[in-house]
């Protein structure tokens, strides 16, 4: 039976014990960890017993300065990434490099942020490309993970790379430069089910030594994947389907294919507090950010609404339709559809798809005229030329709180528009 969902209400951090899968295997047990900015899964392992380095502050984040040498960059490697479900985690410091000569970062460390930006939602080429470009002088924020220190230690041992910050060759490697140019990436081989490992018995270590059996140690809980919530959003359908995951939901950041994998929460009365809580804080991300976009906007521009919907289409000539998540912005006199959330307001200006709002008709759709089984839905049809006016287009919100919201603001944004008209 899954524990009752804690509150540790100083931190504002929500933890209870679940089930993750990819929605194919078979779910394994874990921890899901639910804090103001991002949901985060964990697994636990059994840590053998090492000798604990007491220069190694393990609970706690922390900023480090580093100042980039002409040959050897940041002396430092990095593995993991978003497309593994891994932190990015420094595997390699190299001996009097820059990283070493701080003397605060360890083999072990997850890379949290780089000059203040986050990059735990970076995949790994991106997150080494974001190092090589950090300027001369880089701050790290770190937090250490003990779990990982003596498996990437082992690897290191064997490991033949360059400095992830700049490519450089390291002088100790006396040109054996690894093909990935430092891209020591972790073999997914199936993806979520090997960030698991492959069977029961490995839910006790980590996949990247599934074969080796370690000793007997400590149980400590070790972050599977962490999703950001500003302008992600939670869904109990199956992705592209109508189909509603009994007992279950998915987290998916602004970038989709970050997920928490499916979670299942057997509890109806946990379930929902989970859905309601990460939903709250999605929302409180995501107005956040539409009261920083209207900063910079007039008056008449501002975003009345920000957040996803999910568009129905009719592909190959199905009878059933299969669904695209849009994240969709009301401003001004503007409806704009995006594949991606903008994060700034030159990605704002770059719509790939925007209607005139007073050229459009909204409609919700009643429970009886719904066309599969998805619910509070609402259909849009513009009267402007063009492909956009060729029919109604079909569009789903995860909870009827949702669809509210879609029509006060789309109606806001109708009123707005005739005045604002009437006025020129």
């Amino acid at each position: 039976m899954m524990t009752p969902i804690e509150e540790k209400k100083d931190d504002k951090i929500r933890t209870g014990m679940v089930q993750v899968s990819d929605g194919k295997s078979r779910p394994m047990p874990a921890r899901l960890v639910l804090t103001m900015e991002a949901v985060t899964v964990q697994r636990e392992i059994i840590v053998p017993p090492q000798p604990r380095d007491p220069r190694v502050p393990h609970t706690r984040e922390r900023m480090v300065q580093i100042t980039r040498q002409k040959v050897g960059g940041l002396g430092l490697s990095i593995k993991g990434g978003a497309e593994h479900k891994l932190p990015i985690l420094i595997s390699k410091i190299y001996k009097d490099q820059a990283a070493d000569q701080t003397g605060q970062l360890f083999v072990g460390d997850a890379v949290i942020k780089v000059n203040g930006e986050y990059i735990t939602a970076c995949n790994h080429d991106d997150a080494v490309n974001i190092l090589r470009n950090a300027g001369d002088i880089v701050v790290l924020t770190v937090k250490h993970y003990r779990a990982a220190t003596p498996f990437l230690q082992k690897q290191a041992e064997t490991a033949s790379d360059t400095d992830s910050s700049t490519g450089d060759d390291h002088p100790s490697l006396h040109g054996k430069v690894d093909d990935n140019c430092n891209s020591e990436k972790t073999d997914t081989n199936g993806g979520w089910q090997s960030a698991w490992g492959d069977s029961q018995d490995a839910q006790s270590r980590p996949s990247s030594v599934a074969s080796d059996r370690l000793p007997e140690g400590t149980k400590e809980w070790v972050d599977v994947v962490s999703v950001p919530l500003m302008m992600g959003y939670v869904t109990r359908y199956v992705l592209g389907t109508d189909k509603l995951r009994p007992g279950a939901f998915e987290v998916r950041g602004a970038r989709t294919h970050v997920t928490t994998g499916v979670v299942h929460v057997e509890e109806p009365a946990a379930l929902s507090h989970w859905l309601k809580s990460i939903s709250d804080n999605i929302m409180g991300l995501t107005n956040l950010q539409m009261k920083l976009f209207n900063r910079h906007l007039a008056s008449g521009e501002r975003i009345e609404y920000m957040g996803w919907v999910q568009e129905g289409e009719v592909c190959g000539g199905q009878p059933w339709q299969t669904y695209r998540p849009k994240f969709l912005i009301l401003k001004g006199t503007d409806v704009m559809l995006f594949d991606t959330p903008p994060t700034n307001i030159t990605e704002l200006t770059k719509c790939p798809e925007t209607l005139k709002v007073y050229q459009t008709m909204f409609r919700t759709v009643k429970e009886s005229e719904t066309v599969d089984w998805r619910q509070h839905c609402f259909l849009v049809q513009s009267s402007a030329p063009g492909p956009a006016s060729a029919g109604p287009r079909y569009f789903s919100t995860e909870t009827r709180q949702e669809l509210l919201r879609v029509e006060a603001a789309w109606t806001a944004n109708i009123v707005n528009s005739v005045i604002r008209l009437g006025v020129s």
